[in-house]
């Protein structure tokens, strides 16, 4: 019969081992198209628990909490699937400028700035420092007042908790980075200024993505009773974001890990949990089809 339709024996055989799987001839296909009902409602019910936050967020997320592991791919299909996630419109900002080289070191670049924030008709300064290589939060305080004194006095605790470095501190071109008092203050704390361009602000961006973060995330969800309690709400939101919340900027991992030099590790257990997944829905599958 194979002769009469001209098949060969070898491919024959190969279509018959081959019965009843998915297609795999034709290059590699989604190995989670095995994904378990078990596993899909486990990504279901961690959205609907955590509406807020992004479908690669969640990924990593379960995967590092041993919820379940897939891929970013996968958990956005099953979303979708589910209409538990929207279409976005992706807005190109035309040609932009790559402004300061990226730091291959912790340490080496620390972003400053100040951000408003509405107080009882009022506003408090929230003035922080972060490290650019591993997004981490390495000072902070909400103060009273924004002048160039205020700025000094933050900058000159985040130098005492890393005592060894001398990063290049990068700043916007607001008055109190530009002021004398605050030129004197780095030239005797032995530390480079680098100020950004009048037109292109987003040198400083990873610090104002920081300030967009904490707005979004802590201070416009809360009610500050007093000043106290709004430096106990913004402290405990920045041990957060820096130990615990997942960084989209730096793989998914925290600024704390970052700065560890615990990524790779992580990234590679992350790996291996996947494919481990993958494995043991592959085997169930060909389990399920000698059965």
């Amino acid at each position: 019969m194979l002769k009469a339709i001209d098949l060969s024996w070898p491919r024959y055989r190969d279509w018959k081992e081959r019965f009843g799987l998915p297609n795999q001839h034709n290059g590699k296909i989604p190995r989670d198209f095995w994904l378990e009902p078990w596993e899909v409602q486990k990504i279901i019910n961690f959205k609907i628990a955590h509406p807020e936050i992004g479908y690669r967020f969640m990924t990593y997320k379960m995967m590092d909490d041993d919820i379940v592991a897939v891929s970013p791919a996968t958990t956005y299909r099953i979303l979708r699937l589910n209409n538990l996630i929207s279409n976005w419109n992706y807005k190109s900002s035309g040609s932009k400028k790559k402004g300061f080289d990226q730091p291959l070191k912790a340490h080496e670049h620390w972003h400053t700035d100040i951000s408003y924030i509405n107080y009882h008709g009022t506003f408090l300064f929230l003035i922080g420092v972060l490290d650019g290589f591993s997004r981490l939060v390495v000072h902070h305080e909400l103060r009273t007042n924004m002048q160039e004194y205020d700025v000094e006095v933050v900058l000159q605790k985040a130098l005492e908790k890393y005592p060894n470095e001398n990063p290049r501190v990068i700043t916007d071109n607001g008055s109190q980075f530009i002021s004398n008092d605050f030129k004197r203050f780095l030239r005797a704390s032995n530390l480079e200024h680098v100020r950004t361009s009048v037109n292109h602000p987003q040198s400083n961006g990873k610090i104002e993505a920081w300030h967009k973060t904490i707005k979004n995330e802590c201070i416009r969800k809360q009610s500050f009773l007093n000043l106290g309690d709004a430096r106990s709400i913004v402290e405990d939101y920045v041990y957060q974001y820096n130990f615990e919340r997942l960084h989209s900027g730096i793989g998914y991992i925290t600024p704390f890990d970052k700065i560890s030099g615990k990524a790779n590790e992580i990234f590679k257990e992350r790996d291996r949990k996947l494919e481990d997944a993958r494995k043991r829905r592959k085997d169930k599958a060909k389990t399920n089809k000698a059965a």
